[in-house]
């Protein structure tokens, strides 16, 4: 139980640096929904999808990697293989960026939209490459359990971003109208995209020399050995990553590839995009969660009472996963404020992305089995089952049914993912979680939602009212139930 509590204040730390971090990137999407072009929307969605898939592969999964072997070695060693790792990714990083950008234009034709300008792809690539960089000296402030520096330098950088974006599309257009001559020199109105990429460029970059600051005290070594058996414990965590993450970006890649009316392709995919970033909640939630779990993951595998205790955690994340859930989608008339009125038809998938993206954390949360094991190829396997299903679904439904059909990709695929995960994970590494518990949980979520939708309430205020009720309702009974497991010995099915 002190291990669940440690986890609990350090997921506290975590997370309110990153729920900051994340809340300030998501009242990114109002200015951009208002100041931007709903096309521009879509494009910059689909830039930022290239740049989440070239930072997972060049990261290769050193993170993990980093935590498993630095928890093996003795403490004396922890700086050969921070070093080791760092090397690692920065050889991977300089190689890409000889290579990209010294031949983009043959390579974009294969791997990159036709529409997209060569000055904005430039700049996702270099970004990408920035924050790859980062990874891992945040990997190794987590390893030292120095939270607040962590969320020092995750802030620092959002808010610069923030506040470049307002400076470029809200100031930088009046100054313009004024006096122009003040901003000539590097002011274009037709490069508002770019702008929003270069502010995000100039505040990775100041958070990556905070980082590189932390490093002078390290002595810089490289251990082949040590090498070797990261590259072979990281390739597949690698490729589950990039399976992972396609299975969330993909649809913004193959979206304008696939979507039949290419004038309004964009178009669709910024309205798609916008309701997106309301789910965002949820992910907010996961992230901050899986921040503090990774590392003691690896540090209560050597307790008699892990298995019980990853357990316990499960029941508590879904419990909380439901309440977030409920949470945006009873007060869906507030968050819908978040975006212009413009981009409101597509808020019909806030509901299905949330629970698909719930249904992803659950699968990461199951995946300590392949980890503890070193069996990570079933990670692999699993990510590219999810990701065919998604591909499919997509490349079937979106000519017919737009963003609804990218929605329901994702939900069927990480629900499909999530279930293998459990059925092969008790085969190889059985842990009794408290199915019971979950399926109460889950039940009296749904029944709740099911409940809000279907009365119709034309007041808003009175709507909302109800469904206030009906969140307390949830939340005091899975505080009930809770607590009364705690009377019981968890992991009964």
């Amino acid at each position: 139980m002190a291990g669940i509590k440690s986890l609990a204040k350090d997921s506290m730390i975590y997370g309110g640096s990153t729920i900051v971090t994340k809340f300030i990137s998501w009242l990114m999407t109002p200015l951009f929904s208002y100041f931007i072009l709903k096309s521009e929307f879509g494009m910059m969605t689909t830039i930022y999808a290239y740049g989440a898939v070239i930072i997972v592969v060049l990261t290769f999964g050193m993170e993990t990697g980093f935590f498993r072997f630095v928890n093996q070695s003795p403490p004396e060693k922890k700086d050969s293989v921070y070093s080791t790792a760092l090397l690692i990714v920065g050889s991977l990083i300089i190689a890409f960026l000889l290579v990209f950008l010294g031949f983009l234009r043959p390579i974009r034709f294969f791997l990159f939209d036709a529409s997209i300008p060569d000055s904005y792809l430039r700049l996702i690539l270099i970004l990408a490459c920035l924050d790859t960089f980062n990874s891992l000296p945040f990997a190794f402030l987590r390893y030292e359990k120095r939270p607040l520096r962590f969320g020092f330098y995750k802030v620092l950088q959002v808010t610069i971003y923030a506040l470049l974006c307002v400076f470029f599309l809200v100031l930088c257009p009046k100054i313009n109208n004024r006096h122009p001559e003040w901003i000539s020199w590097f002011w274009k109105t037709d490069f508002r995209v770019g702008y929003i990429l270069i502010a995000n460029l100039i505040a990775t970059g100041i958070q990556a020399l905070c980082l590189l600051l932390q490093m002078k005290r390290f002595r810089i070594s490289f251990d082949r050995q040590l090498a070797q058996q990261l590259f072979s414990y990281c390739f597949p965590l690698m490729l589950m990553g990039l399976a992972g993450m396609s299975n969330q970006v993909v649809d913004k890649i193959i979206f304008p590839a696939i979507y039949p009316d290419r004038e309004l392709t964009f178009d669709q995919l910024g309205v798609y995009s916008a309701c997106f970033k309301i789910g965002v909640i949820m992910i907010m939630f996961t992230q901050a969660f899986r921040y503090a779990f990774d590392p003691y993951v690896f540090e209560k595998k050597k307790d008699a009472d892990a298995k019980q205790s990853y357990s316990t955690v499960m029941k508590y994340f879904v419990a909380l996963g439901l309440l977030v859930f409920l949470a945006v989608v009873f007060y869906l008339d507030i968050f819908k404020y978040f975006v212009a009125s413009a981009y409101w038809s597509a808020l019909k998938i806030v509901p299905i992305v949330l629970i698909g993206e719930l249904f992803f954390a659950v699968y990461y949360n199951l995946s300590i089995w392949y980890k503890l094991t070193d069996k990570t190829y079933w990670g692999t396997i699993f990510s590219v089952l999810g990701f065919v299903i998604i591909v499919v679904i997509n490349v079937l439904f979106i000519p017919n049914y737009s963003y609804m059909a990218c929605a329901w990709a994702s939900f069927a695929g990480n629900f499909f993912i999530m279930l293998i995960s459990y059925f092969i994970g008790q085969k190889y590494y059985p842990i009794k979680y408290d199915l019971k518990a979950i399926g109460l949980y889950a039940g009296l979520a749904m029944a709740l939602f099911l409940v809000a939708e279907s009365v119709v309430i034309e007041n808003m205020w009175l709507r909302l009212l109800l469904r206030t009720v009906l969140l307390g309702v949830y939340a005091a009974t899975a505080l009930l139930l809770i607590l009364r497991g705690r009377k019981v010995k968890p992991g009964n099915t």
